[in-house]
């Protein structure tokens, strides 16, 4: 069935005379209209220059309707991005574990969910290795921001996960991450020290579970970080937001 609506696309697109590109600037345009909507925080905005939400969400390619969810969603700043990005139409789960919640992130969490837009936002506090409930519907996608190294720290069970994830994606459904670049050859020993994990590593463990390499994107690229400081919000003081950061799609066939 999905290559069938992919093959009807095509000549949609070729009798209206569009083309990829052109669906890339739409799928921008609807990105800008998210991230400039006036009811954005102000502490939201502030991180946009370091964070590009507008090439994000253009890049997951979202539709208007679909089920997103959003592993280690964290304090919610891209999990409200994604609640505008669907619209009334769709639906958002955001999933945070317990430990991390006790930690820290109950309080900002909490209060994400309790501003209007995050209205049907679905919170499910659950851990990694089995992050979603049994009763819910096949997703169009799922998104883990600048914390799949994280998962290494917490001793997640990241085959788990990963499966997990294929398991509740429809066909056709993307798994994007984001993450902190670590040097080549330091894979996951850095996860704790300088928060990052290497690309490899990552591409290898999602692969595995059975996912495609759909795409690779280069806008939160930066060729002149050393890759030997720590770029947690916490730590990074300045630096924030300046990361050298790879983002990868993969598709489940």
């Amino acid at each position: 069935m999905n290559r069938i609506c992919t093959l009807l696309l095509s000549v949609l697109m070729v009798t209206a005379g569009l083309s990829e590109h052109a669906l890339s600037q739409d799928s921008m345009a609807l990105a800008n209209a998210v991230v400039t909507a006036p009811d954005r925080s102000p502490a939201d905005r502030a991180l946009d220059a370091g964070r590009k939400p507008a090439e994000l969400l253009a890049f997951l390619g979202i539709q208007p309707g679909w089920r997103i969810a959003d592993l280690g969603a964290g304090g919610g700043y891209t999990t409200e991005l994604l609640r505008r990005e669907v619209g009334d139409e769709g639906a958002v789960y955001g999933q945070n574990s317990k430990r991390l919640l006790d930690m820290f992130l109950e309080k900002p969490w909490s209060a994400r969910l309790a501003k209007p837009v995050m209205k049907g936002v679905v919170r499910m506090d659950r851990d990694f290795d089995d992050p979603f409930p049994g009763d819910m519907p096949p997703l169009d996608a799922v998104t883990m921001v600048l914390f799949y190294h994280d998962t290494v720290w917490l001793g997640v069970d990241r085959e788990a996960m990963n499966k997990a994830v294929f398991a509740a994606l429809k066909p056709g459904g993307v798994f994007v991450i984001v993450d902190h670049s670590a040097r080549p050859g330091d894979g996951i020993k850095v996860t704790d020290t300088f928060h990052r994990i290497e690309e490899d590593v990552v591409k290898s463990e999602v692969l595995a579970a059975g996912f495609v390499l759909d795409g690779e994107a280069d806008f939160l690229r930066n060729k002149d970080d050393t890759r030997d400081w720590n770029d947690s919000p916490r730590a990074a003081g300045e630096r924030r937001g300046t990361s050298d950061r790879f983002v990868l799609r993969f598709r489940k066939p």
